[in-house]
């Protein structure tokens, strides 16, 4: 066995450990509901040490405010899984980090938390770049994954997806897959 990851993580993760090593570019990654499971497909990569700088699970809210300096007030105002707390998770790592990108990832992996407003499969995805402070240059989506996630191995799914998206946000933007254009 070469990998207890999925085999789309790993080989996403050897795009994003190649992109961004060709480039000389560090990065890291702030984790909510994936609980490290990016920063665990990046060092499943040989040479993953020259890119990955450092990854922090964030799973509570407590560990969002203390390590990544996300501001109580947003959590209470805006919910843990919103574009404010994914874009101050990702401010956050960058800050702590001497990372050139990092990522945050928050949201509800099921089979329960869900609501009408935010159901399970929410998913809230920032992306910073140093040298960009400006809050345009924070990427940030939030994403409802189809699928029933209340079986077994619903939430592994949810996780499972999450993680490629944000490693997707970890590939340099002239490596990242086209969009389909039209004809």
């Amino acid at each position: 066995m070469d990998s207890l990851l999925p085999a789309d993580l790993v080989g996403m993760a050897a795009r994003v450990i190649a992109a961004n090593k060709a480039l000389g570019r560090t990065v890291a990654v702030a984790e909510s509901c994936t609980g490290g499971l990016v920063a665990a497909a990046l060092t499943e990569i040989a040479g993953s040490s020259a890119v990955l700088d450092r990854g922090f699970v964030t799973y509570s809210n407590a560990a969002k405010i203390e390590m990544l300096g996300v501001s109580e007030d947003l959590i209470d105002t805006f919910g843990a899984v919103s574009v404010a707390v994914a874009w101050s998770m990702a401010q956050g790592a960058l800050g702590r980090s001497s990372a050139d990108v990092a990522v945050a990832i928050t949201g509800i992996a099921g089979p329960d938390g869900g609501s009408e407003q935010k159901p399970v499969g929410t998913v809230v995805f920032a992306c910073a770049r140093r040298g960009q402070d400006d809050e345009d240059a924070v990427e940030a989506e939030t994403k409802l994954f189809s699928g029933d996630f209340t079986g077994p191995g619903g939430r592994a799914e949810v996780r499972r997806q999450a993680a490629l998206v944000a490693l997707e946000l970890l590939l340099p933007p002239e490596t990242a897959p086209m969009a389909a254009s039209a004809p």
